[in-house]
C-alpha cells in the first residue's frame, strides 16, 4: 500500500475509533482539551548545544507558551542547513516537519515536492519584516517557500589606521595606501569584478536558457583588469588562509570574507577594526561596482507534516523579531529581521551593517538553476590562470572565451 494512502486509512481508522469509543477524550478543543500535536525539528548541533544556550529548545518552548491551543511534542533532531535539504527530499514523510535550509538548496527540495509554500497572512509577513532582496531569494515562479533567517554573503574588512572611509570606495585607491588580499581562485569570489561590468548569469539568475554571459569583450575587458591586478606589488591572493594570517601579522591591510572571520579581525585589528560593503573598480577609467553573490539561510515547512498550520506558525516564529534577538544574543548570529536590525544594538554594529549593507545593495543572488553546476571549475580555473601567469593581456580574450564555452558546456 501506497506510504500516502496507508497513512490515511490509519488517521480514518484511529478517527473512527475516537467517534464511537463512549467517554474517550477528545483532542479537537470541542471540549476543552488541547489539540495534541508532535512536531520534529531539524537545525544545527550548534543550536541545540548547552554550551550555546539551546537556542532551539528554548525557542520552541517559547513557542508553546504563546500557542496554549495546542500541547506540543517537540522532536529534535541534528541537521543543518546544508545537510538537511538532501534528507528531506529523499523521504519527506520521515523527515522533519520543520528544517533549515540554504536557498540554493530550493531547487532539489521543490522538485521533491518536500517544501510548503507559504502564503496569505504568513507571506505578507514574510514581506513586511524582511527586505525584498531577502524575500526574492526564497521566491520561486511567484511563490515564497520557507521564512528568512540569515544573509549569506561576503564583504570587506580593513584596516581604519591604513584606509579613509573615502578611500575604501575604490579599490585601486586601496592598493595605492596599503596591501589588499582576495581570494581569486576562489569562485564564489571573482565573479565581483565580472558581474561589475555587466556579465549575466542566466538572464536574472532563473532564465537557465539564457547560460552564461561571461564571453564578450566586456568580459574581456575585466580578464585584462584582473591580469594586472594580479601583478599589482600591493595585491595578494588569499588562499589557505593567508589573508587573516597577513591581518593578524601586519603585512596585509584588507580583505574580503564573511561574518565568520569577524571575531578573528578584530582580536587582530581592535579598534582599528573596518568592514564595509563592496568598493568599486576602476576599469578603463570608469568606476564600476563589485558585486558579491548572495544567498540565504531559511526555515522551511515540509509538505508531508500532519501539522500545517502548526509548522508554518513556528517557522514564522524562529525567525521572528524575538526568536532572532535570542539567537544574537546566544550565537552572536546576525539577524536579518528588520524589525530588529535598526535597532541600536545592530545599527551599530559594523559587520551587521555590512553584511546587510551588502546582500541589499552590492550582491547578486547565487542563481539556483541546475546548470549553476558547470559554473564553478570554469571560472576557478580562471583565477588560477590569473595567479600563476598563464592568462595574459595576449590570451585574454581566448581564455574568457574558452571559459565562457566551459560555462555553458554540461561536459564540464
Amino acid at each position: 500500500m501506497h506510504k500516502r494512502l496507508k497513512k490515511f486509512v490509519v488517521m480514518l481508522m484511529v478517527a473512527c475509533i475516537a467517534f464511537t469509543c463512549i467517554g474517550c477524550k477528545t483532542t479537537n478543543g470541542a471540549s476543552g482539551e488541547k489539540e495534541q500535536i508532535r512536531l520534529m525539528v531539524w537545525s544545527s548541533a550548534e543550536d541545540q548545544s548547552k554550551e550555546n544556550g539551546e537556542w532551539l529548545q528554548n525557542s520552541c518552548e517559547r513557542f508553546a507558551e504563546l500557542h496554549p491551543e495546542w500541547d506540543i511534542t517537540f522532536v529534535y533532531g541534528v541537521a543543518d542547513s546544508a545537510t538537511a535539504p538532501a534528507a528531506v527530499a529523499q523521504d519527506p514523510e520521515a523527515s522533519a516537519d520543520v528544517f533549515f535550509y540554504a536557498n540554493d538548496n530550493l531547487p532539489v527540495l521543490d522538485n521533491a515536492n518536500a517544501i510548503a509554500k507559504i502564503g496569505g497572512k504568513y507571506a505578507e509577513e514574510i514581506k513586511a519584516t524582511n527586505s525584498e532582496a531577502l524575500v526574492d531569494s526564497l521566491t520561486m515562479n511567484g511563490d515564497i517557500y520557507g521564512v528568512p533567517f540569515g544573509t549569506n554573503t561576503w564583504f570587506m574588512y580593513y584596516d581604519k589606521s591604513v584606509f579613509s572611509e573615502e578611500d575604501i570606495k575604490n579599490l585601486d585607491t586601496m592598493l595605492e595606501k596599503g596591501v589588499v588580499s582576495f581570494p581569486l581562485t576562489n569562485s564564489w569570489y571573482t565573479p565581483a569584478f565580472y558581474f561589475g561590468n555587466g556579465c549575466t548569469l542566466f538572464g536574472d539568475g532563473t532564465q537557465e536558457e539564457l547560460g552564461a554571459d561571461f564571453g564578450g569583450e566586456n568580459a574581456v575587458e575585466v580578464t585584462e583588469y584582473l591580469v594586472d591586478l594580479a601583478k599589482h606589488p600591493n595585491f595578494r591572493v588569499d588562499q589557505d588562509g593567508s589573508g587573516i594570517a597577513g591581518i593578524r601579522d601586519g603585512s596585509i591591510n584588507a580583505m574580503f570574507s564573511g561574518s565568520w572571520d569577524a571575531a578573528a579581525v578584530k582580536d587582530a585589528l581592535g579598534d582599528n577594526m573596518g568592514v564595509a560593503a563592496l568598493p568599486t573598480y576602476t576599469l578603463n577609467g570608469e568606476e564600476k561596482q563589485m558585486y558579491s553573490f548572495a544567498g540565504s539561510t531559511a526555515i522551511g515547512v515540509n509538505t508531508a507534516t500532519d501539522h500545517m498550520v502548526a509548522s508554518v506558525e513556528l517557522a514564522i516564529y524562529l525567525s521572528s523579531a524575538e526568536a532572532q534577538m535570542l539567537h544574537y544574543e546566544l550565537r552572536d548570529a546576525i539577524p536579518c529581521n528588520t524589525e530588529i536590525i535598526d535597532r541600536p544594538e545592530f545599527a551599530n554594529n559594523p559587520v551587521i551593517k555590512a553584511q546587510n549593507d551588502t546582500f541589499d545593495r552590492t550582491s547578486k543572488l547565487q542563481p539556483f538553476v541546475s546548470k549553476m553546476n558547470n559554473f564553478w571549475v570554469p571560472m576557478e580555473n580562471m583565477g588560477k590562470g590569473l595567479r600563476n601567469s598563464s592568462v595574459t593581456k595576449d590570451n585574454a580574450k581566448e581564455q574568457t572565451i574558452a571559459m565562457n564555452d566551459a560555462m555553458n558546456s554540461d561536459g564540464i
